[in-house]
């Protein structure tokens, strides 16, 4: 069975059942004959960040909502029995023939969230002591202070901001200041 070349295709899946269709893709794979012929099921996904309640959240989400891309050699009754999965809508590219991804294609996808997921973890913004920055989230959004203490461990930030005539020292994220 090394012989058969095998491709990536796309199939269409219902917007947020993805997971779904994987799981259910995974499970087949392993108890029946299809793991002859699929190889991978992936969901390209990327990484983002929100801030909720002054915290940041890190969240993973499908980069290309709607499409599971699966590596398989449509041999048979593959392509029939992967169409027929619950909640696919069919292969991207023609219902009869299905038309394979381009090696280009394929690593133009997966370099690209390969590329996504790095940034997001190289958000690593040097902050010193002494610094002028201007608060962004919160609820002295719009003041600006300086920065007296770093914790770069926890991404944190001692700034001291006049209110009022006086001067307050608070603690903020890195995601809640920028510098000016």
């Amino acid at each position: 069975m090394s012989d058969i070349q095998k491709k990536f295709y796309v199939l269409r899946a219902i917007s947020g059942k993805e997971n779904k269709v994987r799981e259910y893709l995974e499970a087949e794979l392993k108890n029946t004959d299809l793991g002859e012929f699929v190889s991978q099921v992936l969901i390209p996904t990327e990484k983002t960040f929100t801030i909720r309640n002054g915290k940041k959240v890190m969240k993973e989400r499908a980069y290309l909502p709607g499409y599971v891309l699966v590596e398989a050699a449509l041999v048979g009754e593959v392509a029939h029995r992967l169409r027929n999965i619950p909640n696919v809508i069919g292969f991207l590219g023609g219902s009869d023939n299905p038309v394979p991804l381009r090696p280009a294609e394929v690593s133009r996808i997966l370099g690209t969230v390969d590329e996504l997921q790095e940034q997001q973890d190289d958000i690593d913004i040097q902050f010193y002591v002494g610094e002028n920055v201007k608060i962004t989230f919160g609820p002295f959004n719009g003041f600006t202070g300086v920065i007296e203490e770093v914790n770069a461990e926890k991404k944190k930030l001692k700034v001291m901001v006049k209110v009022f005539g006086r001067k307050t020292p608070l603690e903020l994220g890195y995601m809640q200041v920028e510098k000016e």
